[in-house]
């Protein structure tokens, strides 16, 4: 298996290199259909294989430029609308990229500097850099997946003075200053901090917003890690390394503001009712929700208080939510250890209804 898998790499690389551009899509849809048919039918699963791909090789890069030029065709506006927030002279601006994914300008506008968290669309950050007139001081980047890092080296070429921060285990694109847990990256009058939250990957970032300056609520940058109602996936990491990780944001005060990286909310509320069906606060996220994506209107940003009310990744330690599970605490299991298994059965069900 190894043997084939590789070779179909090597194929698929070296008729892309040399032009035949026809024979390399052939040899995808043939490698595809063989990775289905050696792993799924024998019942193992065979997105160890794709993930791999995607990450480490030339192919997911291309995979990630195919998606953003269909996005480009299908959404010229965006998937959605999102309106600027200012405080106090800190405008942070959500930017709909791909097909469900967010990026956020934040700009100081008194002196004109902006920062990008996950520019995954280089044309699109790029025009709303200049439709607000400021220049580009830094790129915020939560983690290596091409949809949250693929325009970092597109915008490094056009901002020649831009930083690149990220945590260096990620293998960012571009990465020029690495980061460690709790370090500060001073912008104009915005200081953000960094928070290493591995688990979705191995050094996946979230960066805090200190909003004190400004006497505004702080805002976190979650990237992969928390959206409205959901988590992201456990892709290199355990249980029990995504339940700390979720404790760092459980942990911050209650109005942050969260600017997740993708759009799902709708569907992660839907999951949520599903494990909490008497969860009167999350039924009324969900009206709200509806109502904003009827007219296809950003989710963003909810609050972290909000998000210990409904969102089932941060209430590990509900009651109510380990008798949906049918789980409950061994007699010689320690509470995070529980909690962890708790979290591990909800990422597996919330996989399965995605499947759905």
């Amino acid at each position: 298996m190894y043997f084939s898998v590789f070779t179909f790499i090597y194929l698929c690389t070296w008729y892309f290199i040399n032009g035949y551009i026809h024979v390399f899509f052939f040899f995808m849809l043939i490698g595809c259909f063989l990775l289905m048919q050696t792993q799924c039918m024998s019942f193992v699963p065979c997105f160890p294989h794709r993930y791999t791909l995607y990450t480490r090789t030339r192919l997911g890069y291309m995979y990630y430029k195919r998606q953003m030029r269909k996005a480009r065709e299908h959404y010229p506006a965006g998937h959605s609308t999102a309106q600027p927030v200012e405080f106090n002279g800190i405008k942070i601006i959500p930017i709909s990229v791909l097909s469900d994914n967010y990026s956020y300008l934040i700009v100081d506008t008194a002196s004109s500097v902006a920062v990008v968290v996950d520019p995954a669309d280089p044309q699109s950050v790029q025009a709303v850099l200049e439709e607000e007139g400021v220049m580009l001081e830094a790129i915020l980047c939560t983690h290596k997946h091409w949809d949250h890092s693929g325009g970092n080296k597109g915008l490094k070429r056009l901002h020649s003075s831009c930083r690149v921060y990220g945590n260096a285990a990620d293998n960012i694109p571009g990465l020029t200053h690495p980061l460690s847990h709790r370090d500060s990256v001073n912008i104009g009058r915005m200081t953000f901090k960094a928070l290493f939250t591995p688990g979705h990957t191995v050094g996946h970032m979230i960066y805090l917003l200190d909003g004190r300056a400004v006497g505004a609520p702080s805002s976190l940058f979650s990237g992969d890690l928390v959206f409205l109602s959901g988590c992201g996936r456990m892709f290199e990491g355990s249980a029990t390394t995504m339940l700390s990780s979720l404790d760092t944001v459980g942990s911050l005060s209650d109005d942050t503001l969260l600017w997740p990286g993708h759009e799902y909310a709708e569907d992660n509320l839907l999951f949520a009712a599903e494990v909490e069906p008497h969860n009167a606060a999350r039924e009324n996220k969900y009206q709200w929700v509806l109502q904003q994506r009827g007219q296809k209107l950003c989710t963003s940003p909810s609050t972290i208080g909000e998000e210990k009310e409904y969102n089932p990744f941060l209430r590990s330690h509900s009651a109510e939510l380990h008798l949906a599970l049918g789980l409950q605490q061994f007699q010689d299991e320690d509470w995070t250890r529980f909690r962890a298994r708790v979290l591990e059965e909800l990422r597996k069900r919330k996989d399965l209804y995605n499947r759905r």
